[in-house]
């Protein structure tokens, strides 16, 4: 019988799996998803069990035995440092996961998220950067299909400047300028504001100008608790919202997708790229009608440098998945 393999994206926001032939070039077999993937936030127990139901979701329990090769990307792991806290995460739980399945693959590989997207691109290619810019932001040096420079992916915390997370508590934040008064009137506090519920009555008129300054504290006493009932990386939610104000011709939204836009364009010149290298990007920001995509393309034209646009890791943790076990991506 000939051999299968799984290849898994694993990200900050949900892991998927995907069974494909070990051989050739085939169409996916079986997909399966579950919840975040992150190597280094995620329990290790938390994060076997999404692991085994992605993967147990993609490859029905008749064909586990076929397996031969597994490999995952995963977010807060690297494929590069054996010690690297994620990488052991990673595999612990991917191995632990597969043999609750029953699959015990001769080949089980993990690596960084962005290794599997950049090798995504079509051709599999082994060299070049890769750009991720969803619920996080992250820039890399992709050597012999390994990370080796890498450029942000600090966290919510410390960095991942230009990332959804960045743009939603840009727009909480600029919601609250208005109301204090020390920033410009913008769509997005009235947008923000009903996209986390608050009460109608102190959510921003139409016309910012009659906002009373009872209204504005009303507003501010109730989008700051709204804001602090959940983790975090929900901020990452409310970037939409920025693009759709920036659509109105809001000033304060589009200045903030520029200054998102500047970052992630430095995250890039940062890895010294050389003309015409190849920039593998991905993440819902970056997608074809990601909101970044057009002034990112913009700045990087200046560099000499463009898009080469994948839509997540599957196809490229297959395709190492495939090289693991001595075949062709």
């Amino acid at each position: 019988m000939d051999g299968l393999v799984v290849g898994l994206d694993a990200g900050g926001t949900r892991t998927r799996a995907v069974l494909a032939p070990a051989a050739g070039d085939g169409a996916p077999l079986g997909e399966g998803a579950a919840g975040p993937g992150n190597a280094l936030t995620v329990p290790v127990s938390q994060l076997t069990d999404h692991l085994a139901e992605a993967v147990g979701q993609a490859v029905p329990e008749p064909l586990r035995g076929r397996v031969v090769a597994a490999t995952g990307g995963f977010a807060g792991a690297t494929g590069a440092d054996a010690d690297d806290p994620g990488r052991r995460n990673a595999h612990t739980a991917l191995t632990v996961a597969l043999h609750r399945l029953g699959i015990t693959p001769a080949s089980v590989g993990v690596g960084s998220d962005i290794e599997a997207a950049f090798a995504s691109a079509p051709g599999t290619p082994a060299d070049g950067l890769a750009l991720v810019a969803g619920t996080g932001a992250v820039a890399m040096r992709i050597t012999d299909r390994r990370g080796t420079t890498t450029v942000d992916g600090d966290g919510w915390l410390l960095g991942d400047d230009g990332s959804g997370f960045w743009l939603g508590r840009a727009a909480v934040r600029a919601a609250l300028r208005m109301a204090d008064g020390r920033g410009p009137a913008t769509v997005l506090a009235a947008s923000v504001g009903r996209a986390l519920g608050l009460p109608g009555e102190v959510v921003p008129y139409e016309d910012p100008e009659t906002w009373p300054r009872a209204h504005r504290e009303a507003y501010r006493c109730h989008l700051l608790p709204a804001v602090m009932a959940g983790p975090p990386t929900r901020l990452a939610r409310l970037a939409p919202l920025v693009a759709a104000a920036a659509g109105e011709k809001d000033a304060v939204a589009g200045a903030i997708l520029d200054e998102a836009a500047d970052h992630l364009t430095d995250a890039v010149r940062a890895l010294e790229p050389r003309p015409g290298e190849r920039v593998v990007a991905t993440g819902g920001l970056l997608g074809p009608d990601g909101p970044l995509t057009a002034p990112l393309a913009t700045r990087l034209h200046s560099l000499g440098l463009t898009l080469d646009w994948v839509p997540d890791g599957c196809r490229g943790a297959v395709s190492l998945a495939r090289l693991a076990h001595g075949g062709h991506p």
